[in-house]
């Protein structure tokens, strides 16, 4: 779930505030791919790789991108966009017999053939709760089978956790609303009272008045503002009160309602998992907010070296884009089907920034993965943005519950910072030494935005992405490696951090050794990594 708006707001200006006094630093915009030694920042030294590489020929590298939507006419990723070779566009046929038709640069398995997008969803426990209360409700363990026990107590916490999220989304929605109207009042009050154009705690502050609505309210808007910030203005808060409000609202009408059937646009058969075809082809997304998308496929392969926006980590890559991901929980069935699309139409490594709670139909995306395990495809995977240790808690999906729970096939990746005094993972970031693979930069991660914009963003979203592009890096220059052997590499030349103590994600002050929060204890490193994967080539040789 996000964080809401005026919280981050606060969260930027005490980091503005240690930024002041010399605590922390601003890194390059392009500092995830500068070197520790030469830069001083904990990127991944991809400059330096490719300068090991100089001279060496390189393939391309078809990479599939599972998420929101991307701006393919983007003015830095137009040129690195796929291309089915099969399919004659826009001609309504399925030129190339793969079940899609007209699906020219990848697919879209959240829209609708009338050419609607499913923007929002519910999240997964509302639609678990959904299915499950049919079956259980005002049931007890006493009156249940011994073949779904196990089934009603997931269904219990099932039933807890939706409850609870669903009476606070109703009541921060009707809270934040009723806030909002005041201070609009008030300010509109205060712009006339005092005849300005912006009203601040400077202004409020000259106000004397033996009025108590003008005193009352006056004290109450100076404590807001100061709450937030002295300096802004009633309206800027506004600003920032009506995005908390949007979200809130999304939250109360689709996150948590019962009601609300995202794929009524779709039109597909909810019960058919393996069906092909739905969805439509308008990999963009038009109509919704495909902002994510966009940037992790800049953080893979924004054009290098075009002198404009930024350089991706990956230089010879081809993305492939599939929407599957919409504002609020994505499918089992979705996520299952655009692995296989991905799988069959030459992807060779998959990324994945995206992840739940809850995964009803998690054996269909176990069959998908162990797919993509048989024909040698990576997949990268984000661990999540709960501050969890995954190896108790769940971010599906997942590889603990694959065939030897650990596949060779599957990477997970936490989110690490560019290091300034210490700060060397993000504070959001899931961990686990069982279940995270390795870390790689995550936050005020610079890339591509929609309408030929760029942004900075941070989540293990972005760590994933720049796990997926020294993966394709490797893979374009070093063309026999297989997936288990790429991952095998990434594994073993990360950067260690020995003996480095982090606060641990998710907590203020509790420390622990950066080591222990994964397996490899590491930051993936391209430099290291391509060394290493030239060694194997010349053991090869020999």
């Amino acid at each position: 779930m996000k964080k809401h708006t005026i919280w981050m707001v606060l969260l930027l200006v005490s980091l503005s505030s240690f930024a002041q006094q010399g605590l922390l630093q601003t890194p390059p915009k392009n500092w995830f791919n500068l070197d520790p030694v030469e830069n001083k920042v904990n990127g991944v030294s991809t400059e330096k790789a490719y300068e090991l590489l100089k001279g060496k020929t390189s393939q391309k590298v078809i990479v599939a991108v599972i998420d929101s939507g991307i701006d393919i006419e983007h003015e830095d990723l137009k040129d690195v966009i796929w291309t089915n070779p099969g399919e004659i566009p826009n001609n309504g046929i399925d030129d190339d017999n793969n079940g899609y038709i007209d699906d020219v640069h990848g697919w879209n398995f959240i829209g609708g053939k009338d050419g609607r997008n499913v923007g929002k969803d519910s999240y997964e426990v509302t639609r678990y709760y959904k299915i499950l209360s049919d079956k259980y409700e005002g049931k007890e363990l006493k009156d249940i089978d011994k073949k779904d026990k196990e089934e009603f107590i997931t269904w219990q916490k099932v039933k807890s956790e939706f409850e609870e999220a669903h009476t606070k989304a109703q009541m921060e929605f009707e809270q934040y609303g009723s806030l909002a109207r005041q201070i609009e009042r008030f300010n509109k009050l205060f712009e006339a009272y005092m005849d300005v154009e912006e009203v601040t705690v400077a202004t409020l502050s000259e106000i004397e008045s033996d009025d108590a609505v003008i005193d009352l309210g006056k004290n109450y808007m100076i404590q807001i503002l100061q709450s937030i910030d002295e300096e802004m203005s009633l309206d800027s808060v506004l600003v920032l009160i009506n995005m908390d409000l949007a979200e809130m609202e999304a939250n109360a009408k689709y996150s948590y309602s019962l009601e609300y059937d995202a794929r009524e646009i779709v039109g597909d058969d909810p019960n058919n998992l393996s069906e092909k075809g739905y969805g439509n082809n308008d990999v963009i997304g038009k109509g919704t907010d495909n902002f994510h998308g966009t940037h992790v496929a800049g953080i893979i392969a924004a054009s290098r070296g075009n002198g404009i926006g930024t350089d991706g980590v990956a230089n010879n890559v081809s993305i492939m884009a599939l929407r599957a991901v919409p504002d609020g929980d994505e499918r089992d069935k979705d996520v299952a089907n655009a692995i296989r699309y991905a799988v069959d139409n030459g992807a060779k490594i998959i990324n994945m920034s995206f992840g739940k709670a809850y995964s009803p139909n998690l054996q269909y995306v176990y069959d998908a993965i162990e797919y993509a395990n048989s024909k040698g495809v990576l997949l990268v995977h984000a661990a999540g943005n709960s501050g969890e240790d995954i190896d108790e808690a769940n971010n599906f999906p997942n590889d603990k519950f694959g065939k030897n729970g650990d596949w060779d096939n599957w990477i997970e990746v936490g989110a690490s910072s560019w290091g300034s005094d210490g700060q060397f993972v993000g504070s959001f970031s899931n961990y686990g030494d069982k279940t995270v693979d390795l870390f790689a930069p995550g936050v005020a991660i610079y890339s591509t935005a929609p309408n030929n914009g760029y942004q900075d963003a941070q989540g293990t979203s972005m760590a994933s992405p720049v796990t997926a592009g020294v993966a394709a890096m490797l893979l374009s220059y070093f063309p026999d490696l297989t997936a288990e052997q790429l991952k095998d590499i990434l594994m073993k030349s990360v950067r260690k951090l020995d003996g480095i103590k982090v606060t641990k994600p998710g907590t203020f002050n509790q420390e622990v050794n950066f080591s222990k929060l994964s397996k490899s204890g590491g930051i993936i490193n391209a430099y290291e990594a391509v060394k290493m994967a030239e060694s194997m080539k010349v053991g090869k040789k020999k």
